[in-house]
């Protein structure tokens, strides 16, 4: 029928128009340009006596080692404040048997986990009544920094002007699932906080990536510490809110000079996640979560069953060069992290793959279940069960 055939072609153009217009926005969020790398040759006996690392830690014996170590090569007088979350697999001990030479590494027993309070910021609010310094880094207990990356940081931190610095760390892409939705899992989250925007003056989008933070203790303090963003789930880019609102510049940037030593084995722990915080990115709104499913079926799903199953020639070509724009888009992201870029063809699958993570998310919201993350069950009152 006539008007079928014209309804295959409006859909296919309609996909078309979704990634073509992601690929002409003016600040081209698809690109990979914010970038932070540590210089060829930078030595590694800075002096850092004025940079304290704020460490939360819960349950991360696995990592910690490494990342104290990885702190030991980055210069003189670093000091280190890790704030054990209650941690029952010996994360206190793995961290005292491996505190780096050359820095000063103390270790807090947190307290019992206030109402309200998401476990993270309960534990850096407990480090950051210790600081002393004038320069904070906060770091992931899972995050691995290269040699030198943090006296580059810092000075990174002065040449920009900014007061609050993060890197999107390198993630583990290695494995099937890993290379298939790792990638993607970068890719749309600087559409949705596009880092240009971001690391511009306008207050309206304000990105961080919360394993590696460098700020100051008096900008923590000036926004009232990390009570203001005491029960946030997305707290890193929480907290970049609340540090523009205070009126200081932000900036985040790729990074292969830090890397998370997180595996994330397998699609289950890659769900889990993504699910942790998808339908929060939503603001918990049926109404967006409806416009995000219409627009990724439109965008991700429609082209490629066009192009397979649709005899309508037009809308079959209309519909290739949407699959075009969209793999056109990705491959800068699966370029910086040195990846096959044959994975741009499996976009339309990752694109549903990450819708279905974020039904899930909504669904265990609606059940009551806020957040489910490393041992504690968060309800939407933010009531631990853990």
């Amino acid at each position: 029928m006539v008007w079928l055939d014209g309804l295959w072609t409006y859909l296919a153009a309609a996909g078309a128009v979704v990634w073509l217009g992601i690929l002409i926005l003016p600040w081209q969020p698809w690109r990979t340009r914010e970038r932070f790398q540590v210089p060829d040759g930078s030595p590694a006996d800075d002096d850092l006596g004025n940079v304290t690392v704020l460490i939360p830690a819960r349950n991360e014996a696995r990592f910690i080692g490494d990342t104290l170590s990885a702190l030991g090569r980055q210069g003189r007088g670093l000091t280190i404040i890790l704030i054990d979350d209650r941690s029952e697999d010996g994360t206190a001990e793995a961290a005292q048997q491996n505190a780096p030479d050359g820095c000063s590494l103390e270790i807090v027993a947190g307290s019992p986990l206030p109402p309200g309070w998401a476990g993270k910021m309960w534990a850096l609010e407990q480090g950051r009544e210790r600081l002393t310094t004038p320069l904070v880094l906060l770091l992931d207990a899972d995050i691995e920094l290269a040699p030198g990356a943090l006296p580059a940081l810092v000075a990174a931190r002065e040449e920009k002007g900014v007061a609050f610095l993060s890197l999107m760390v390198a993630l583990d892409m290695r494995g099937f699932w890993q290379a298939l939705l790792m990638p993607a899992f970068v890719y749309f989250f600087k559409l949705l906080y596009p880092f240009r925007l971001s690391n511009g003056p306008g207050r309206l989008i304000a990105a961080a990536a919360g394993g590696c933070i460098l700020t100051e203790r008096d900008v923590l303090a000036g926004i009232g510490g990390f009570a203001v963003i005491k029960d946030a789930i997305i707290d890193d880019c929480s907290l970049a809110h609340a540090v523009k609102r205070h009126g200081a510049r932000t900036w985040i940037g790729l990074t292969h000079s830090a890397r998370s030593l997180r595996p994330y084995d397998g699609l289950g722990e890659i769900w889990r996640m993504v699910a942790r915080s998808a339908y929060t990115q939503l603001r918990h709104s049926i109404v967006l979560l409806l416009l995000c499913t219409f627009v990724f079926a439109l965008a991700c799903g429609l082209p490629p069953l066009i192009l397979v199953a649709v005899p309508v020639l037009g809308a079959k070509l209309i519909a290739a060069a949407a699959l075009l724009f969209m793999a056109s888009g990705y491959l800068p992201t699966l370029a910086y992290y040195r990846m096959p870029r044959l994975l741009a063809l499996a976009m339309p699958l990752v694109g549903l793959v990450y819708l279905a993570m974020t039904w899930s998310s909504a669904i265990d919201h609606w059940r009551g279940r806020r957040s489910l993350w490393k041992g504690r069950v968060y309800s939407r009152d933010l009531k631990s069960s853990g």
